[in-house]
């Protein structure tokens, strides 16, 4: 679902393309156990661009990535992308995200990791 500014700047078929490419860059981190940095995961995305880590599409593009993934029971796939530098944590707007949809932030830290661990056990066990 996007906002009407996402859908004037890129087709509905790009967005949903590159979303795919998204779940999958992310779905092979997580089998591998790693973390990816924004700058690193939005430069693998083909179908659309964004222009820097801090376009205000991504947050939008991650939310939706991680709200149809919570739906299907697999975890918010963006807790695998972090800052590159400092805390190398995902930013406030993962934390809002999750809030939204009713998960428990009291403790971001915890919830943090437990949402790491959980995206990263979704991922392994499909492992062909």
């Amino acid at each position: 679902m996007t906002d009407n500014v996402t859908k004037d700047v890129f087709s509905t078929a790009a967005w949903d393309a590159a979303k795919a490419e998204g779940k999958a860059i992310l779905a092979e981190c997580a089998r591998n156990s790693r973390m990816i940095s924004y700058i690193d995961f939005m430069y693998q995305i083909r179908s659309i661009s964004f222009t820097t880590p801090h376009d205000s599409r991504l947050p939008q593009f991650l939310a939706e990535i991680s709200t149809e993934e919570a739906k299907a029971g697999r975890g918010l796939m963006s807790t695998l992308v972090v800052r590159k530098d400092g805390d190398q944590r995902p930013g406030a707007g993962f934390f809002e995200l999750a809030g939204r949809l009713g998960y428990d932030v009291s403790d971001p830290e915890k919830f943090w990791i437990e949402e790491v661990n959980k995206v990263f056990a979704t991922w392994q066990k499909q492992r062909i």
